[in-house]
């Protein structure tokens, strides 16, 4: 019978602990960060890693001595080309954003799994640093083999759009004799008109002889 009544109130004490810590946190300041990173391959071979980060005070409260580090990088797959894997910033008020940008190179085929960037930052209310993490990134194929594009499948493709209901695919040599008959059609139509206008012509010629 104890322990029935003794479980319950447990709860009910750590459920209002957790509102009250919550209530807590939410007068200072919460620090999100969104991490992205794309790959664009170069005419040399290589591949450059452009990363992005995003950083939001979504509290109340003025967060001080904000500091980003994302050196989950290894020095063995990847050489900066440009910018820096940390920035530091005074301060990030309440709903203030603030972006960091930086550029690696690629020296080695991987397949990449990058960890979340580190936010640090002190508040007032207390003495220890805090910390948050950005969002990670999902695995980067880097230096991957990545087939040609071939530009009559893009042609083909193309024709397929705006023809979605034909379900047909077009040969080069078919399209070549629709355009060269429609440019004998066109000739022949200019020659008729002008053999016409020809023969108009001569008619009021005609005319003009016989009543003079």
């Amino acid at each position: 019978m104890a322990n029935w009544i003794v479980g319950p109130v447990i709860c009910v004490i750590a459920a209002v602990l957790l509102v009250t810590s919550t209530v807590a946190s939410s007068d200072g300041p919460f620090i999100v960060a969104h991490k992205k990173a794309s790959l664009t391959r170069l005419k040399t071979g290589s591949e450059r890693v452009s990363v992005s980060i995003d950083v939001y005070n979504q509290g109340s409260a003025t967060a001080y001595d904000v500091t980003l580090t994302d050196d989950s990088w290894s020095q063995d797959i990847f050489s900066v080309a440009s910018g820096n894997t940390s920035v530091s910033w005074e301060r990030l008020d309440a709903g203030a954003v603030v972006s960091h940008s930086f550029e690696l190179e690629a020296k080695t085929k991987t397949i990449f799994y990058g960890a979340p960037a580190v936010i640090t930052f002190r508040i007032p209310t207390k003495a220890a640093l805090q910390a948050a993490y950005s969002t990670a990134i999902p695995p980067l194929d880097v230096l991957g083999d990545r087939p040609p594009v071939k530009k009559f499948d893009w042609v083909r493709f193309d024709i397929n759009l705006q023809t979605p209901l034909l379900d047909l695919e077009i040969h080069p040599i078919t399209i070549f004799v629709f355009f060269s008959f429609l440019f004998l059609f066109l000739h022949a139509i200019v020659l008729w008109r002008h053999l016409k206008f020809n023969r108009l012509r001569n008619c009021w010629q005609n005319t003009d002889l016989l009543y003079q």
